[in-house]
């Protein structure tokens, strides 16, 4: 598998890297599918943006009014859903972590209804795929309202991680402890979306504040040698999305980008996708993207994607 992974890489062929086993850990499920499928189902071409967004408040503007607007409600949430699932299992994602808002949850009437649709698309679109749901929170939500729902959001033992997502600024990370203790105790893997806008000690405040186990994102560790030091030790995942970074003016390309700095340290890293109906890149292309860029080898690639099946 890793000379058939290395020579795909070599050979240009997207296709029979598209065979590969790989990870995507790191993926907004309402954001999850192709433009072309979702345009397929409307009946209309969706063209990917065309250059990099602002902020995170474009980016989501582009959503809403090139691809939200041609699914709406819930059967338009649901498609998207299914389209995440159908592209997991066109690109071999082996494990693929999917996270849900607790408005999502809520606009299906609440766990027991939702997981049960949710489980059902994944059976019926990927079953090949380990699917691996995970709860993310708002950086602004009300942190009472979220505790307080804590154990009616776990008791149905579904989600295997929990997430915070949003604004890096909009309250202090230490602000969710009483929510990451409740998500401990439940067994959930504990991530956070940090050190993707904000500095390389935001990143070790939140995995010590909140012992978290990975970062989504967490690039801006490569600023700091003793940071990325620190990661090492302790042996913290960072599951980056290059394209991502790039369309959000957070790395300049494929080349510069934080995630071979990173990796020279020892840091477990991943790739993914983060919003594929945005960004427009599936976790091969990605692959490729980097390959071509000279900036990783296939070899050292070819490990990253062993570091994301792991268990």
């Amino acid at each position: 598998m890793k000379q058939t992974f290395m020579d795909s890489l070599i050979n240009d062929s997207l296709t029979n890297l598209q065979t590969i086993p790989k990870s995507d850990l790191h993926n907004h499920a309402g954001h999850g599918g192709t433009i072309q499928y979702i345009g397929e189902w409307a009946n209309i071409q969706i063209q990917p943006p065309s250059k990099p967004f602002q902020s995170l408040h474009e980016m989501q503007k582009w959503f809403d009014e090139h691809i939200k607007c041609h699914c709406p409600g819930i059967h338009g949430y649901l498609k998207r859903i299914e389209a995440s699932f159908v592209q997991a299992a066109g690109d071999h994602i082996e494990k693929l972590a999917l996270s849900f808002g607790i408005d999502e949850i809520d606009s299906l009437g609440g766990m027991e209804h939702f997981s049960r649709i949710i489980d059902d698309l994944h059976r019926s679109f990927a079953p090949k795929t380990r699917f691996l749901p995970e709860l993310a929170l708002d950086r602004a939500c009300n942190i009472d309202e979220v505790y307080g729902r804590m154990d009616e959001l776990l008791a149905f033992r579904w989600f295997r991680s929990i997430d915070i997502c949003g604004n890096e600024f909009a309250q202090p990370i230490a602000c969710f402890k009483s929510i990451y203790r409740a998500a401990n105790s439940a067994g959930l893997i504990l991530k956070a979306h940090v050190g993707e806008f904000g500095a390389a000690d935001d990143v070790r405040e939140a995995v010590e504040g909140l012992e978290l186990q990975e970062v989504h994102h967490g690039i801006a560790a490569a600023r700091s040698p003793q940071i990325m030091r620190w990661l090492s030790d302790h042996n913290i995942q960072l599951n980056v999305c290059p394209t991502s970074n790039i369309m959000l003016g957070v790395a300049e390309n494929y080349g510069r980008h934080p995630i071979r700095k990173l990796y020279d340290f020892g840091i477990p890293v991943t790739i993914n996708t983060d919003d594929l109906l945005i960004f427009n890149q599936s976790v091969s292309q990605e692959y490729m993207n980097l390959y071509k860029s000279g900036s990783i080898t296939a070899e050292e690639l070819n490990e990253i994607r062993l570091t994301g099946l792991k268990e």
